[in-house]
């Protein structure tokens, strides 16, 4: 195993030297995908969630696209106005409102994830067996830490110029 990154300097000069290239690969990537479609990248993000977890509550929807209830209920309004997504109460507590994809939404949402699992699938026969599992299991430990890092600063662990490791 290379331990050119063991150091932390390092580590992070290489982390900021990729990451710009590869959030304009992602977006641009991302644009392609959309061109057409008329809804922006929140709105498919959002319309993704529902399309793998549908009927989930204003709270759950929130939490999964990391938006403040009323920024995702402003989301969601668009999205009712496209005809992208339904709103309902919940049938045992009427406090409750629940979002689920219209048919419209259904069909927007399956052709963006079809898109982008060709462009994933290309990836994949790009890399070796081990290469993409070393990616996978990377991500989901960036994936950790980052929610980790997350909480400490919900709960002011996590103050600048601190060298918690």
């Amino acid at each position: 195993m290379n331990s050119k990154y063991r150091d932390a300097s390092k580590f992070t000069a290489a982390i900021q030297a990729i990451f710009p290239k590869l959030m304009h690969y992602l977006s641009t990537e991302e644009n392609r995908e959309l061109t057409g479609l008329g809804v922006t990248p929140g709105q498919i993000n959002a319309l993704l969630v529902l399309y793998f977890n549908d009927n989930l509550t204003m709270g759950e929807l929130s939490s999964e696209i990391y938006l403040a209830e009323s920024a995702a209920t402003r989301l969601v309004n668009r999205l009712v106005n496209l005809n992208l997504v339904k709103r309902r109460g919940d049938d045992k507590d009427r406090r409750i409102v629940r979002v689920t994809l219209a048919a419209y939404g259904r069909q927007l949402s399956k052709l963006v994830f079809e898109r982008r699992s060709y462009r994933f699938n290309n990836l994949a026969r790009r890399l070796s067996p081990d290469e993409r599992e070393n990616l996978v299991v990377s991500l989901q430990t960036v994936m950790r830490v980052f929610k980790e890092m997350e909480k400490d600063s919900q709960r002011g662990n996590n103050q600048p110029g601190s060298n918690s490791q």
